[in-house]
């Protein structure tokens, strides 16, 4: 299973998402993130991407949820560590692979997401930390969704 990094940054009421200019996910709104790479931890991975992605650097960021995703054969499955983040260096600015807009988290624009982001954004909005596994079809449509309630992910 290819480990992943997903970060959203906070301020106030908004949340910061990033549409995808290409690769996997292009034409959606998400956090930003992606493959934590052999020789780097789950946080220098999560650091690495914001830098490369939006050009700032996350300092002050919490596990919220671990996220298993199952892929028709052909594409690999993957598991999405999110984080949110309060504080950070720089200002978000755009890319070649992502263009980010703040959003407020009353209006996320979730028809244009993934669609297993409704299931557990929500939650994770309102200070529950979760784990989930989604399924999904070769037409990217969502066909199982599971969720569960934890306490911690630190080791996770």
């Amino acid at each position: 299973m290819k480990k992943c990094t997903l970060l959203f940054l906070l301020r106030d009421d908004e949340i910061l998402l990033a549409m995808k200019k290409r690769g996997f996910g292009a034409g959606r709104w998400n956090g930003v993130g992606g493959k934590i790479e052999p020789d780097e931890t789950e946080k220098q991975a999560l650091v690495r991407e914001c830098q490369e992605e939006i050009e700032v650097t996350p300092l002050d960021f919490e596990k919220v949820a671990v996220l298993d995703f199952e892929f028709p054969d052909g594409i690999i499955d993957m598991q999405g560590n999110v984080y949110f983040c309060t504080k950070w260096r720089g200002e978000p600015q755009e890319t070649e692979e992502m263009a980010p807009q703040w959003y407020k988290t009353t209006d996320i624009p979730y028809d244009e997401m993934w669609q297993d982001d409704i299931v557990w954004l929500p939650q994770v909005l309102k200070g529950k930390k979760l784990r989930a596994r989604f399924t999904f079809d070769q037409d990217d449509i969502m066909i199982t969704a599971a969720l569960s309630l934890t306490t911690s992910l630190e080791h996770e």
